[in-house]
């Protein structure tokens, strides 16, 4: 069985990551921000009910669950730089 396709996901976090990031953007349009927010996670929650659950590595759904985005973020950058 090939693996799932990260990519979106993996592109989905780093779109949240930067919108958290994104202090001036927040300072600035408070309401605008919290959207932003709320759409990525959206996407993020919509990419994650997608995935094969049994399939995955534990640790990830692991991170995946408690909302750990930077780990579940390296851990998709280290599959994909091992060919997983």
């Amino acid at each position: 069985m090939s693996s799932p396709d990260f990519a979106p996901l993996a592109e989905a976090l780093r779109e949240r990551l930067a919108a958290i990031a994104d202090h001036v953007h927040r300072d600035r349009d408070e309401a605008g921000h919290l959207q932003r927010l709320i759409e990525v996670s959206g996407r993020i929650d919509t990419l994650i009910t997608g995935l094969p659950s049994s399939d995955l590595d534990p640790q990830f759904l692991h991170y995946l669950e408690r909302r750990s985005y930077e780990k579940a973020l390296a851990w998709i950058d280290g599959a994909e730089g091992a060919g997983k």
